[in-house]
């Protein structure tokens, strides 16, 4: 029997893997799409149109900077007058009185600034580029402005212990909602693993803090907390699913069905250039390879929690193992979870982690 394939709820529109910062803990892939790879304004407006069609009723624009792809303000308009939601995720750098002031006129709903860290030394120092001072002043904009602003910081061991001030800043700058993304280690934060790693310790800490700052303001901001998955027993599930409520259209027009799941080799995905997003999304092997439960192997597939991790994150499994069918490695009963209890054991044991020079994100035009 066909398994039944819901529509996609969500589109993740990534327009550029060029990005003015150069965080270590990004998720773009270790060879990124070159500009001249990118596909244009009219094949993005075609991609939009298709994913209403579909019964998209959200985007989100990102990069990379997606302020650095010419035009957005016509990909907003559209996507507003397919009556999609429409988040941009950015970095701030770009971001204008004036720019922000055509993407309200376009239609933009919600605006999403990533922040290193509170203080602008350490937050320089992490993003690679002295972005901070703007990133203070143009948020500040977009409240006047009468957006929706939300913040996203990536938590990782160099700024955990700022936990409490990060908050504070969120609730000086307005933000109605902010995202605390534990690093999820694919990627430029895999090789920066060693030095992004925090200690079981500063877990605990910055657990403590985000409970009782989310109690203090539950009526004023919502806080989005996301653990790593190292320190958990269990894996996190994968998207919501693999392929299952949301898709990643690359800057080259490759359609993932998570934003790294390009990293997975002898996986072969489906181009918007050359097929329609709905044949995609129903049809190809890239999609339908880790639906469901068939690919599962042991101990998954008997596992009573399968129903709610999915098996894990196959991006996790390929980048720690080589195997993208294998029993994700943050799993206590997978075969190989001591690649997890190695990595956690250098992360909480002071003689034993040595200080390396971060490797920062560059794009080969950069």
């Amino acid at each position: 029997m066909k398994r039944q394939v819901e529509p996609p709820f969500s589109l993740l529109a990534e327009l550029t893997h060029r990005c003015p910062l150069h965080c270590p803990y990004c998720s773009n892939p270790l060879e990124m799409a070159l500009k001249e790879q990118e596909l244009s304004t009219e094949d993005w407006c075609r991609v939009l149109t298709e994913a209403a069609e579909m019964g998209v009723v959200e985007v989100h624009f990102s990069g990379g900077e997606p302020l650095l792809f010419p035009n957005i303000e016509v990909l907003v308009e559209h996507a507003n007058e397919l009556e999609m939601y429409t988040n941009l995720i950015t970095s701030g750098v770009g971001l204008t009185e004036e720019k922000v002031y055509e993407l309200k006129e376009a239609g933009l709903a919600n605006v999403q600034v990533s922040f290193q860290a509170a203080d602008r030394e350490l937050s320089n120092r992490i993003g690679g580029y002295k972005a901070f001072d703007h990133k203070r002043a143009i948020v500040e904009v977009i409240k006047e402005a009468g957006m929706h602003l939300s913040l996203n910081v990536v938590l990782h061991q160099l700024n955990l212990d700022q936990l409490d001030r990060i908050i504070q800043l969120a609730e000086e700058v307005g933000a109605e909602r902010l995202e605390l993304a534990n690093t999820q280690y694919y990627n430029w934060a895999l090789r920066n693993r060693d030095q992004l790693l925090p200690s079981r310790e500063q877990i605990a800490r910055a657990q403590k803090v985000y409970e009782a700052e989310k109690e203090r303001l539950a009526s004023k901001m919502e806080i989005i907390w996301v653990i790593p998955d190292y320190y958990a027993a269990t894996p996190k599930p994968c998207m919501g699913g693999w392929g299952a409520i949301g898709l990643t259209v690359s800057p080259n027009g490759d359609v993932l069905p998570c934003p790294t799941a390009g990293m997975i080799k002898g996986l072969s995905f489906e181009n918007v250039r050359h097929q329609s997003l709905s044949c995609i999304w129903y049809e190809s092997d890239s999609f339908n390879r880790f639906r469901g439960e068939e690919w599962m192997p042991s101990p998954c597939r008997t596992c009573d929690l399968r129903h709610e991790d999915g098996g894990g994150c196959r991006c996790q499994a390929y980048a720690l193992t080589g195997d993208a069918t294998a029993t994700d490695p943050a799993c206590q009963w997978a075969p190989e979870h001591h690649l997890i209890e190695a990595a956690i054991s250098g992360a909480n044991d002071d003689m034993d982690r040595q200080e390396k020079p971060l490797v920062y994100r560059r794009h080969p035009s950069k």
